[in-house]
């Protein structure tokens, strides 16, 4: 399938306009699918970054939008829920084009879950703690005791180039929420459907409230996370990125959220039903062509049902159609490019090299219509063991590692043995008991009998080195406040202050 697009040039969106960059350099960005050219976009540069963080300064200091009350600025969310719905087809396309992303899962999942999180969040904010008042105390004295939780200021957010609309707005729609205005930096290989986003959110917000600068990360990430201006940095990305941006936000002392690496652990219990456990797993590793940090890469297997599992998995993963992410029968599409593609099959050739089976997959494949895409067919490996490179190392690629396990508190102690701790699955029949093991598992996120399932109420972020913070959820709007405590006291005369005879030793007047 060959899909021609007409080349669009795509400027820098800063202050409400479209912005040609500084350099007057552009970048191409292809699709991954058929190696077609779909954009040409604008190389921003650090000058271009400082002046979309002074637009985005300008537009917090307007008090007009940091101090809006809530009923209005859920209004505000509400809005870009409805120009997001509105729009939905557009965005659908363009994230399609540059992610490899299929149609399939865009339209019935990422769209769907960009709309809830803004109405999840509009809802959040009509009820959220921005002022709290605090009981009187019997010490230090009777006063009036109150916290403010007040807007950050201007926030970065450095995205990346999986699931570019869905990571953005789980960025963009809490800073708003809360008052702050933001400077986006996407990833090169799909800046396109956030530069179309940031342009249908101006529509709602005042100018500068939401700017976009594309570009090298090298460039323009670094600028802006060192920005004096700026004043929280929200990352997602490798861990190995992650601790740069970790270092370079401390020379500021900046507020960080990092959502970083993974390397899942899913467990099949003794009970599962393997005719949801089985596909559900593949759906864990495989969706998007495992391009995803909690995909569920390592999976536990008790020794008596190994052979049924793998039997069951392999004849599953034979039906995985790939093809072009336009096509709505297309079931994985492609990896985001040559360079990804190479590194997962250098993955797949140390997993030979360390002696685990090769039972499924393996290779780079041709798909009709799509010769200049990057394919890599669905890989399964067993004879896996958990110190394996393949075992340890984020491949982000459509790999998974079959390890047997001989009870349940080895795959647990298997399962944690790890940097990560982003997600981790449990298939049982036994509810109970899959709490049991989850209470366990050292993980942000834990599914039982299901994968992928992120809720816009709910957080998300890693344990160890998948990061810092949470996003999504009421704990994201926390992320974007800082606290004030303002007190008042209720004693009107200096001698019967709690503290007047700390310091002055004749306390008489």
């Amino acid at each position: 399938m060959t899909v021609n697009v007409d080349v669009k040039t795509f400027p820098l969106f800063i202050n409400g306009k479209w912005e040609p960059a500084s350099s007057q350099e552009t970048f191409d960005v292809f699709n991954p699918a058929d190696g077609q050219l779909v954009a040409r976009v604008a190389k921003g540069t650090e000058a271009d970054v400082d002046r979309a963080v002074q637009a985005a300064r300008d537009a917090f200091d307007n008090t007009d939008w940091k101090d809006m009350n809530p009923k209005d600025r859920s209004k505000v969310l509400y809005a870009i829920a409805g120009q997001i719905a509105a729009n939905a087809e557009e965005l659908a396309f363009l994230e399609a084009v540059s992610s490899g992303g299929t149609v399939r899962r865009i339209g019935a999942s990422d769209i769907l879950q960009m709309v809830d999180l803004f109405q999840t969040l509009a809802k959040f904010t009509l009820d959220y703690p921005f002022s709290e008042t605090l009981p009187v105390p019997p010490f230090p004295g009777p006063a009036h005791n109150f916290i403010w939780r007040e807007p950050i200021g201007v926030c970065a957010a450095i995205t990346p180039w999986n699931l570019p609309m869905v990571i953005a707005t789980w960025k963009i729609a809490p800073a708003l929420a809360m008052g702050n205005t933001v400077v986006i930096k996407p990833a090169s290989y799909t800046p396109l459907s956030t530069l179309r986003l940031a342009e249908i959110i101006s529509q709602v917000v005042p100018p500068g409230v939401i700017n976009v600068v594309t570009g090298p990360g090298a460039e323009v990430g670094e600028a802006l996370v060192r920005h004096p201006k700026v004043d929280k940095v929200a990352f997602t990305g490798s861990t190995e990125v992650g601790r740069k941006i970790m270092s370079l936000a401390s020379e500021t002392i900046k507020n960080t959220t990092l959502e970083l690496g993974g390397k899942s652990p899913n467990i099949i219990l003794e009970d599962a039903d393997l005719s949801i456990a089985l596909p559900g797993s593949l759906f864990g590793v495989f969706l998007h062509s495992g391009q995803l940090c909690e995909s569920g890469t390592r999976l536990f297997v008790p020794d008596h049902m190994h052979d049924q599992v793998v039997e069951g998995l392999v004849a599953l993963a034979s039906k995985i159609k790939l093809g072009h992410p336009l096509d709505p029968a297309t079931d994985v599409g492609p990896v985001i490019s040559k360079k990804q593609k190479e590194t997962i099959l250098s993955y797949i050739e140390a997993g030979k090299q360390e002696g685990a089976t090769l039972v499924c997959g393996g290779n780079a494949v041709t798909i009709p219509g799509c010769e200049e895409g990057h394919f890599v067919e669905p890989t399964i490996f067993t004879n896996v063991t958990n110190d394996m490179k393949i075992a340890r190392e984020e491949i982000f690629g459509p790999v998974l590692s079959i390890i047997r396990y001989s009870d349940v508190e080895e795959a647990i102690r298997m399962a944690n043995d790890t940097i990560y701790g982003l997600a981790a699955g449990v298939w049982t029949k036994d509810v109970n008991k899959a709490y049991e093991v989850a209470r366990k598992l050292q993980a942000g996120v834990v599914w039982i009998n299901d994968w992928h399932m992120l809720r816009s109420d709910a957080p998300f972020g890693g344990y160890k080195q998948s990061g810092i913070g949470r996003e999504m959820g009421m704990h994201s709007l926390d992320a974007y406040t800082q606290t004030k405590h303002v007190h008042t006291s209720m004693v009107p005369e200096i001698n019967k202050k709690n503290w007047y005879g700390i310091l002055f030793s004749d306390t008489k007047q």
